[in-house]
Parts: C-alpha cells; structure tokens; sequence
C-alpha cells in the first residue's frame, strides 16, 4: 500500500467511526424517549447506498460527502406527520428530552474515548521511558543544566512513568506557569531537581512540537553499526549484506555509530554507496543501493536492515504502563477529563489572542497524525482516536447555532422564558454559526496547507 493510501485508509477509519459513533448516540436516545428515526446517515449529500431496517423502516444510508453525518427524525417543522405518530415527533417532546437527544451525540464521544483508555490501560502498553538525550543549544533545557541520560522521576510533583506523561504534564503546566520543577535521576543515580523555564512554549503560540523548542530530546543510546538482522529483498539483501557484519565506513566517511548509518541512508534514497564493512575479521566493499520511501510528505532512504541489539536497551528504554481494572477505569476517565478541559482552555485562549489560530488543524494533518499513529502501532492508534473523538466531543458542545450545543443553548432559553424561541430567530442563528463554522474549515485547510509547503 502507497504511503497516500495507507494516510487515506487510516483517516477514513478514524473519521467513519468517530461519525457513527456520535451520530449512533443521537439514535439511541431518541429511540429511548420514543421519537421515530427516519434516516440514520454517515456523510452529506446523495445517498451512495442506502438499506431500510428495524421495526420504524430506519434508512441507513452513506452518503457522497463523508465529512459528518446526521440522525434524521420525525418532526413536523420538515415535513407532514400522520395525527396517529405525532406523539412521536421530535418537536412534540419536552423540552428536557430533546436535551437529552441532542447531547446524547457528544456524550457518545466522550464514552467512546473512556472505553478506548480503559482497554488500553487494562491491556498495557509499550512506551519510551522519559530519559533526556543531549538538550539543544541555547534552549531553556540546557540552560536548566538538563544532561544527557537523566530520567524524569516528577514533572511538577506528578509523577512520569512514560515520555508521553512528560510531554502531557508539560503542557498543562505551561498554560499557568512560567516555570516547572523537573525531579531527575542522573546516570549515578542521584536525584537532582532541575527548573525549566516553560514561557517560550506560550511565546512561540504553541504551534509545532512544544519539547522541541523547550530543547528537550529523546536519549538515544549510543549503538554500534552492527547489523542484526536483514529484511527479505530489501537493498541490504540485494548488496550482500550480512547479519553480524560491521559498518565501518560510507563513500570514505567513518561509520562510528548505528546512528550514524542511519542518518547517511535517510539522505541517499535511490544512490549508489560504498560500503566498508568487517566480516569474521576480514574486511570488505560492499555496493549498496538505498531504497527510496516516502516519510511524512518526503523522500528518505532505506535498505532494509536493523541494528544488533541483545535486548538491553530495549528494556533500558522502554517501559509497560499497565493497570487492574479498576485502576485503569479511573485513569481513563481521569484521562478524558483532563484532555477536555485542557481542550476547552486552549479554545478559550484562542479567543483571548494568547494562543495562536494557526494550532486549528484540518483533515489533512490529521489524516498524517492517523497515518503515522497507525505506523507506530495498535495502541498509538486507539490513543490518537481517542483523543480526536474527546475533541470532537468538545467541540460540539461549544454554544454555537448549528452545533450540539447551540441547540442545547436554545432549551436553556426556551426554559427560562417558557416558550420557545421564534422561527426567524432560530433561522438567523443557524445562519450565523454556520458562517462561523465556514470561516473556520476555511482557516484550518488554510493551516494544512501552509503546514505542507513549510514542512
């Protein structure tokens, strides 16, 4: 499968089931409080296929234009409803269960990444323990003193079992706080508290990879070039190339580190290259011609071989986060709160001007961030997912006229002067969110776009 298609594939999944599921939410509560379901669709448009079902004859349909989908139901406002089903028109229901149905769509979101943590914590997964590899330069990292190898132990006094809980714990510190105390445990195995300066993460607008401009790094350990294993008709292969055999040299350039092979393929896709390697004791020239891949919109090369390993720096590196069930159910929905309300925060900031508009995303990055979660694995998948149903949850909440949650915020008035609010003003409403909602796919295709031509 062609890196664009394996993009494709992994966006079309993540949107399909995220739509269902908002959209199944919606269905299920108006078929609780008794309102009839004419059509259950995921995407706008005309129906590519369309099958009735269920006792109500329910069309379930996919339509041509997939970004969404809708609950269709009875309601006399789009159509004539027979004297003996009115009781069953969704205009006809009180007010508090048209509420009900309409955030039933969100909460579904909200349950489905709680059920996804869940799994995921229960199960376990794999994930890189917080060790600092070298800072960059001039960044509040090295000017915290961070060295290379030390462990996070604690980000603020809340514990960092994983890279990932650094990075999530940074953040949310960033929003509040200037600076954050780093707990470390050093390669002599002392703990050191180290203060990292946290307002170049506001300064910059949040826009990029946060730890990059903090200047914090992955370690990565020193490997020698030694192969150990070789992919079937990969360009190692086709060289010659061997398991155990010793990188010495590329083109002349000594080859001192696996990092550095590494780093030498990714710059020759399609090239021919010389290679000196050592053998049982015997040394010898190699050619070999990295295969050229494309990698999150370039080309780089690769020729199919992995370093030799015995194990000790898979286990020096990595970690297994896993809980009992209960445990895990409360970390999941600790997890979704705490991804809410910082989503919630950020929206809010970006209508105070202190975070910058150009962090709104479009499909086209998040179809890369599905693809490259998809290519690291299962978990980071179900993870990505996750978070994107949490946000669309979210999002649809927001007291908009179109959305969820101006709906909702039309029942709250409707409640409070005891009637409901006129046609024309309802009509002026949706006109107004949905040149809201406009403008702001128009902003994010604009920030896709401009994320692709500035990589």
């Amino acid at each position: 499968m062609s890196g664009f298609l394996y993009y494709l594939v992994a966006f079309a999944v993540v949107l399909g089931i995220l739509v269902i599921v908002h959209e199944f939410g919606h269905y299920l509560a108006a078929r609780w409080v008794g309102v009839r379901v004419l059509r259950f669709s995921v995407g706008f448009g005309r129906p590519l296929f369309a099958r009735r079902w269920g006792r109500d004859g329910t069309e379930w349909a996919i339509a041509a234009f997939p970004l969404g989908g809708y609950v269709k139901m009875l309601d006399e406002r789009e159509g004539e409803v027979a004297p003996d089903e009115l009781h069953r028109s969704f205009n006809r229901q009180p007010v508090a269960r048209r509420m009900v149905i309409v955030a039933a769509g969100p909460a579904a979101n909200f349950i489905l990444a709680v059920l996804l943590y869940w799994g995921l914590f229960w199960y376990g997964s794999e994930e890189f323990r917080p060790i600092l590899g070298p800072p960059v330069l001039s960044s509040p990292a090295a000017a915290a003193g961070i060295d290379n190898g030390e462990l996070v132990l604690r980000v603020g006094g809340e514990r960092a079992q994983t890279w990932q809980e650094m990075r999530w714990l940074l953040l949310q510190r960033a929003v509040d706080h200037d600076q954050v105390d780093l707990e470390l445990l050093n390669p002599q195995q002392e703990i050191i508290v180290r203060r990292l300066d946290l307002a170049v993460v506001r300064q910059s607008g949040w826009e990029g990879d946060a730890l990059e401009r903090l200047g914090l790094r992955l370690y990565r350990p020193r490997l020698p070039p030694i192969i150990g294993s070789i992919s079937t008709r990969s360009a190692a292969e086709v060289a010659g190339l061997q398991v155990g055999d010793r990188i010495l040299d590329i083109d002349g350039e000594a080859i001192d580190s696996w990092a550095d092979l590494v780093a030498v393929v990714r710059q020759s896709p399609g090239k021919t290259l010389q290679v000196e390697i050592l053998r049982q004791g015997l040394q010898q020239r190699l050619t070999v011609q990295p295969a050229a891949v494309e990698e999150q919109g370039r080309e780089i090369g690769r020729i199919g071989a992995s370093v030799r390993d015995g194990g000790q720096t898979r286990e020096q590196m990595m970690v297994t986060v896993r809980y009992g069930p209960v445990s895990a159910l409360g970390k999941a929905f600790a997890e979704t709160w705490d991804k809410s309300a910082f989503t919630l925060v950020m929206i809010g900031r970006m209508i105070t001007g202190e975070v910058s508009w150009r962090n709104i995303s479009g499909p086209v990055t998040i179809a890369d961030y599905a693809g490259q979660s998809a290519k690291l694995g299962v978990d980071y998948y179900l993870k990505f997912l996750a978070l994107v149903s949490i946000s669309l949850g979210v999002l649809n909440m927001l007291p908009i006229p179109i959305l969820d949650g101006g709906h909702l915020l039309y029942y709250l008035v409707e409640i409070i002067k005891r009637g409901p609010l006129s046609e024309r003003t309802m009509e002026i409403g949706q006109q107004i969110g949905l040149t809201f909602l406009l403008m702001l796919m128009a902003f994010a295709f604009y920030n896709d776009i401009n994320r692709l031509f500035s990589g």
